[in-house]
């Protein structure tokens, strides 16, 4: 909305292995929207005690600013790891924006994740309130995901994971290689996200290098409407950048889109106008701001 704070753009997230202080640090100190530090998948069963001991390394010199850009992906609800992960999180003396809950199957999670924080951030008389993203990889999360996106207050992004989804489902191959099979997870996923007023951030291509199904799966997610894209190496990171920005352009017309309907409104009243052969209304102006917004620009 006109006048507000803009919300982070995300159009590169880039995961870390929270076992690894290396890599973690250099996604920090990168060039990427955000940065979700892994306890989950990318940290095996016995080193989960020692990466989350690690956390007041990675994150004990975080500030409010960086605070933002920041999430951390606990262990799955059900696990011996969960509530440790999110108790060490919220005990830091800035916690990170957002935790990322893997295997979303409903909103009972999220539920459960509430209750967790609410409990853990009164004890530590914390001020902060994490936000959360609900990392939908399973085929019941799937088919529930319209509950789970209006399933917590703190929920503020959808994220796409194809790897365990593909094994849920029972489908060969983990990534975005083989799109079309793909387009009616990431639908779901996408309305479910807009409908409910929420980021929608697609999983990651499983290879680590910026060839070309890298490309045609980012400009994919882009034109289905995602908002970015997780990446699992740096270099993919400015690649996303670029993918996920609006060029000159599209920036330029949603300026003139904006400029000439709030000139119509003053001289005529509501209502549609012409610019360039094309009639201009409320829903173009929606598409236009969201444009300036992913651009960066503060309406």
């Amino acid at each position: 909305m006109p006048g507000t704070e803009l919300p982070l753009r995300r159009r590169s997230v880039l995961v870390a292995p929270g076992s690894d202080a290396p890599k973690v640090a250099k996604a920090l100190s990168g060039s990427a929207d955000a940065v979700v530090i892994d306890l989950e998948d990318a940290v095996e069963p016995a080193s989960k005690d020692r990466a989350r001991a690690l956390l007041p390394a990675h994150l004990g010199n975080l500030t409010e600013g960086g605070a933002g850009r920041t999430a951390v992906r606990v262990n799955p609800p059900g696990s011996p790891w969960c509530h440790l992960d999110v108790a060490a999180l919220v005990e830091l003396p800035v916690p990170p924006g957002a935790i990322v809950l893997p295997k979303v199957d409903g909103p009972e999670d999220l539920a459960f994740l509430d209750r967790l924080l609410d409990g853990v951030e009164a004890r530590a008389g914390s001020t902060r309130r994490i936000a959360v993203h609900a990392l939908i990889e399973t085929a019941t999360g799937l088919a529930r995901i319209r509950d789970i996106a209006r399933g917590s207050r703190r929920l503020e992004a959808l994220v796409l994971g194809y790897a365990d989804l593909a094994n849920s489902l029972g489908r060969p191959g983990g990534s975005d290689a083989q799109l079309d099979l793909w387009l009616p997870a990431q639908s779901a996923v996408l309305v479910a996200a807009r409908d409910a007023g929420l980021q929608a951030i697609d999983g990651p291509h499983l290879g680590v290098h910026v060839d070309e199904g890298f490309r045609v799966g980012a400009d994919r997610a882009r034109d289905l409407g995602y908002d970015g894209k997780w990446a699992i190496h740096p270099r993919q990171v400015e690649a996303l950048n670029a993918v996920f920005t609006p060029t000159d352009e599209q920036i330029r017309y949603a300026r003139e889109v904006l400029a000439a309907l709030a000139r119509h409104a003053r001289e005529h009243g509501a209502g549609a106008v012409a610019l360039d052969g094309q009639m201009l209304d409320e829903a173009v102006a929606v598409g236009a701001r969201r444009v300036l917004r992913q651009a960066g620009v503060r309406l």
